[in-house]
């Protein structure tokens, strides 16, 4: 690598040797970049606009608020012993999601990434606040509130997420944009199961977490959605390469609805990846209270949710650079990612079912159960199986944003398509917390999790094989937007397009 010597106002871009197929992170052009401190060089992060700082800056507010949700969620029953609660503002939350994020491709689009994520950060705090709240006094309506409100709030936070992650990168580094953020996010969730494992280190009972833990996460969530504030929106981002990320100039609430109809109205066959939208989420109930709940005392429950959380660190750093590995096809990798996550469906799943056979909702509920604590002979079976679990999520994950980032690179469509995920997950995850509070048996739960995963699996096959190009043509991701391609491709392009027809 060598840096080109330029007059520093040109702001220029790093530049490589050698010669590339397509833009990538370290690009082959000296391209000017737009005067103004936001595009001034930070060492290997980039520039403030860049797609890697920005993408960091939106892992750190997920690190700080679902990042640590999902730690507090992660112990089963919102860090309380009695998970009823946790039931009822999971199924308020889900069902706000499932409305909100459908349509949070929108809400985006018009609003912005910046002001999507610093709103939705607020929810994250108000829903720590009432549960701690719950521990001192019987509050049920400001519980469900606060769940409902989350789920409002968590529809934008991710949907913006999901515009970034996918849109900003070029096609080559999608897989590893999903790495570093899955990574970066989910430190925040092992670090958040730190905190409830320090503060019950000697709890070999089942019992509410202190008021400590619940006031440690309210401080941090808080923290990450002021540093929302601070993100840039989309139309300022500048790649390596000089392009900008597709976008509409002037959005308006009717060009972005009638955007999110064109999304699917144009591609109806993106309807074959909604089962795997649906899915994406329905295990967690089953995995938090059906196994880490039920089954463990407090110090272990939070053990145990590090090792889930960590598993997810682990897994996401393995699938992101895979799924970019260059010398295979782009369709190619998409298949054989397909056939690699239903046989870690069908082996982990299965082991998953060995385990259930063990116990039953009443036995756990006995008064003569024992709560299994890590110091208990036989606790490292269960231990992995849960370990495996949470690798597993993020395999899935990634493989999911993966395939919507391999059908497009416009902002403005991949924002409607992470609304789809995102509500429809979301929809899963609160019909899977009612079955739940209705004392489903732990066996069903996890019958219902296996064949809705192989099921999602087989019903996606048919895009997976047909659908996925090695890349996507701009013209294409332009389609519905009223942004031209010097709106979008590096300075000079299109001049030097121009000059090359004419040579010919």
């Amino acid at each position: 690598m060598t840096e080109i010597e330029t007059d520093p106002d040109l702001k220029t871009a790093r530049v490589a040797t050698e010669t590339t197929v397509g833009p990538t992170e370290d690009q082959t052009y000296e391209v000017p970049r737009p005067a103004g401190w936001m595009y001034k060089r930070l060492g290997v992060l980039g520039w403030y606009a860049s797609p890697r700082f920005q993408l960091g800056m939106v892992a750190f507010v997920c690190f700080m608020c679902p990042g640590m949700f999902n730690a507090l969620s992660g112990l089963g029953g919102g860090g309380k012993s009695d998970p009823g609660l946790a039931d009822d503002m999971n199924t308020a939350l889900y069902s706000t999601f499932a409305v909100v994020g459908f349509f949070a491709g929108t809400f985006v689009n018009r609003l912005g990434v910046r002001l999507a994520l610093s709103f939705g950060g607020i929810g994250y705090c108000i829903y720590s606040i009432s549960l701690l709240v719950s521990v001192h006094k019987y509050v049920p309506g400001f519980n469900i509130f606060a769940g409902a409100l989350l789920g409002v709030c968590a529809g934008l936070l991710w949907g913006a997420q999901g515009t970034i992650m996918m849109s900003y990168p070029v096609e080559q580094q999608k897989g590893r944009y999903f790495a570093w953020f899955w990574c970066i996010f989910n430190i925040g969730a092992c670090m958040g199961s730190l905190i409830p494992l320090g503060e019950n280190i000697h709890v070999k009972t089942n019992k509410n977490v202190s008021d400590g833990t619940y006031i440690a996460f309210i401080v941090l969530m808080f923290f990450g959605a002021c540093l929302a504030l601070f993100i840039c929106d989309a139309d300022k981002v500048v790649r390596p390469d000089g392009s900008k990320v597709v976008l509409m100039k002037n959005p308006s609430w009717k060009t972005e609805f009638i955007g999110l109809w064109q999304t699917i109205s144009s591609e109806p066959w993106i309807l074959f990846l909604f089962p795997m939208f649906f899915a994406s989420n329905w295990f967690y109930t089953y995995q938090q209270n059906g196994i880490n709940a039920a089954h463990f005392d407090t110090r272990t429950k939070a053990l145990n949710g590090f090792l889930y959380w960590f598993a997810q660190i682990i897994a996401a750093a393995l699938i992101g650079p895979l799924l970019d590995i260059e010398g295979v096809r782009r369709k190619i990798r998409a298949r054989i990612g397909l056939g690699v996550l239903f046989l870690l469906t069908m082996a982990i799943w299965g082991g998953g079912y060995a385990w259930q056979k063990g116990y039953t909702r009443e036995s756990v509920a006995a008064k003569d159960f024992t709560p299994t604590d890590w110091s208990t002979p036989g606790y490292v079976g269960p231990m992995f199986l849960y370990f495996f679990y949470g690798m597993y999520d993020a395999v899935w994950q990634g493989f999911v944003y993966w395939l919507m980032g391999a059908l497009g690179n416009s902002g403005r469509k991949l924002a409607n398509l992470a609304g789809f995920y995102k509500g429809l997950q979301s929809a899963g995850s609160a019909v899977m917390w009612s079955l739940d509070k209705n004392e489903l048996s732990y066996m069903s739960e996890l019958a219902s999790n296996w064949g809705l995963l192989c099921g999602a699996l087989l019903i996606a096959t048919p895009v997976v094989w047909m659908k996925i190009q090695d890349t996507v043509p701009i013209e294409e991701d332009l389609r519905g937007t009223d942004e031209t391609l010097e709106d979008v491709l590096p300075p000079g392009t299109i001049e030097q397009k121009r000059v090359g027809s004419d040579a010919i």
